[in-house]
């Protein structure tokens, strides 16, 4: 099951929050009325007693200390993961070469719109996603988030037939770039590494050599407020082929940068392929 991680941060935020409220307009006072009784009865004692006595009379109940620590931590973790930019895990291969499985990313929360925590609402417009764009979302078919690039924008016509993409009748150029053997849950087969460029980015696409899966539609035209995704890795990829276009309000924010890869296993985080992502 995964874990709503923004949905428990707002919860503690605000658990830590009411407690510190309650404190200061229900609990505090007693404790100050205490404080200034025990000073009128206690004149002429002992001094240094006297300050350990008040100290202990000051002393908040530790749910409230506690509360009262962790509230601003939360608040900035909530606001950063929130607004301006969340880690996420490559779960699996759908963005090879691009991506592997293991790399930990940076993602810029508003380079799409500030949008509120949970709820997902966009509450200020900052810049719509572009063609070519590595986007985090939300798909139509499944309540988990999902990492590929934009191939088609809102009113675009796109076609990926015979291993050939085209947006809005135009041929996406592919030039080659090697051979290689593509590790696959059926055994290693034949692969080709092309370098593809959309919407002024240049980026690298992996295909199997063996014919692909076989997808009953191959032409799409985009509806309005819908991106169509897809995966670099283009013959072992989930995306908009299968499930269809991704909803504007699904939208979680613009991958950015790798910033640490751990291999599955006991195996121990490295930092040598750190980079910007295209």
């Amino acid at each position: 099951m995964d874990i709503d991680f923004s949905l428990v941060l707002v919860c503690l935020v605000a658990a830590c929050g009411a407690l510190w409220l309650l404190d200061s307009l229900l609990l505090k006072k007693p404790r100050m009325a205490a404080i200034e009784e025990h000073k009128h009865k206690a004149k002429g004692q002992n001094e240094e007693a006297l300050q350990n006595e008040l100290a202990e009379l000051a002393r908040e109940p530790v749910v409230i200390e506690y509360a009262k620590s962790f509230f601003p931590v939360l608040l900035i973790v909530l606001v950063l993961r929130s607004f301006l930019v969340e880690p996420f895990q490559i779960p699996t291969g759908s963005m090879i070469p691009t991506l592997k499985v293991g790399d930990f990313i940076l993602v810029n929360k508003f380079a799409y719109g500030i949008r509120l925590p949970v709820i997902g609402t966009k509450i200020i417009d900052v810049d719509d996603p572009q063609r070519g764009e590595v986007m985090v979302f939300i798909p139509p078919h499944e309540d988990k988030y999902y990492i590929k690039r934009v191939i088609g924008l809102p009113g675009d016509t796109i076609r990926y037939e015979d291993k050939n993409l085209y947006v809005n009748g135009d041929l996406v150029e592919k030039e080659f770039l090697d051979n290689i053997t593509v590790d696959t849950s059926i055994g290693d087969l034949a692969g080709t590494l092309y370098t593809e460029k959309i919407g002024g980015i240049e980026h690298t696409t992996q295909h199997i050599d063996a014919a692909g899966r076989r997808r009953a539609r191959t032409t799409w035209v985009i509806p309005n407020g819908h991106y169509f995704m897809m995966g670099d890795n283009r013959d072992n990829s989930s995306d908009s082929r299968e499930w269809g276009a991704v909803s504007e309000k699904d939208i979680v924010g613009k991958a950015i940068a790798v910033w640490m890869h751990k291999d599955p296993g006991l195996n121990l985080p490295n930092f040598s392929n750190n980079k910007l992502i295209r």
